[in-house]
């Protein structure tokens, strides 16, 4: 059992909440029962290092029992320990160390349906629209441009899971991406201000369509928008002015979902 907060592997852990050191080992942090559950059921092999408390084993014995049947190191820690770790306050229990996560541009090979996040910084917007895009049954999420980094602490969490059941890529250059999507026959739709209304749009969601969207504060810029085939605006009937980047993807990526579903 780990007690010691300031041990050499505790020091090693908690330093990667940094990019570079990120980057440096490959390596990054999932915390959380929920998260680890779908990192060991989905993506097992990369699952390095588990760390978890005793509360842990008594309350989650499923979980504990699938991190001692993997192929991870698994240690017990004390809760200073594990807070010493982890990036949070209450890392509830469990965390785990996993290889870094980069599916690349061939994910998108038949792909009928593809969230792109453009220059998307916030952490917790990114995370949001890879779970509405893995609950609408998209195939692949890519964040393009100076996106946030997909391994940030925040955006793993904000997945609550989700960024271990479908392929996320990242790829800086906008172009490339909407050329791979073009290979396998899809549409490329921006999400934007004053585009065609997603009423006017449904007849022709049915086909492979890759989903467009900008950064958080800004939108797309003109010359990222004029990459698509065609701009599209969620319609607003009440009284706010707009929705927000998480809430609109969601709308929009539902959307394709249903058309694609119905034929």
């Amino acid at each position: 059992m780990i007690t010691n907060t300031k041990a050499t592997i505790v020091r090693d852990v908690s330093r990667l909440a940094v990019k570079a050191r990120r980057f440096d080992t490959g390596l990054f942090v999932v915390e959380g029962p929920q998260a680890v559950r779908e990192l060991l059921q989905w993506d097992p092999s990369s699952v390095v290092d588990i760390f978890h408390t005793a509360t842990l084993m008594t309350r989650y014995p499923d979980l504990y029992e699938m991190a001692v049947r993997s192929s991870a190191t698994v240690d017990e820690v004390s809760e200073a320990v594990l807070v010493a770790m982890a990036d949070t306050v209450t890392p509830q229990g469990i965390i785990a160390v996993a290889q870094l996560r980069d599916a690349g541009l061939a994910a998108l090979k038949g792909a009928r349906l593809v969230a792109i996040c453009h220059e998307v910084r916030d952490p917790g917007n990114a995370g949001t629209i890879i779970r509405a895009a893995d609950a609408a049954g998209a195939d692949a999420v890519v964040l393009t441009g100076d996106s946030v980094d997909l391994h940030n602490p925040k955006l793993v969490r904000s997945t609550t899971g989700s960024m271990f059941h479908l392929p996320i890529i990242e790829h800086h250059n906008l172009q490339d991406v909407i050329n791979a999507v073009r290979a396998e026959g899809g549409v490329v739709l921006a999400a934007a201000l004053g585009g065609t209304s997603l009423l006017e749009e449904r007849q022709n969601l049915a086909q492979p369509t890759a989903w467009l969207f900008g950064n958080e504060a800004r939108g797309l810029d003109a010359e990222s928008e004029s990459y698509a085939d065609r701009s599209v605006s969620v319609p607003l009937y009440g009284k706010a002015e707009s929705l927000n980047l998480a809430t609109a993807a969601s709308v929009c990526l539902y959307e394709s979902a249903f058309a694609q579903r119905q034929g």
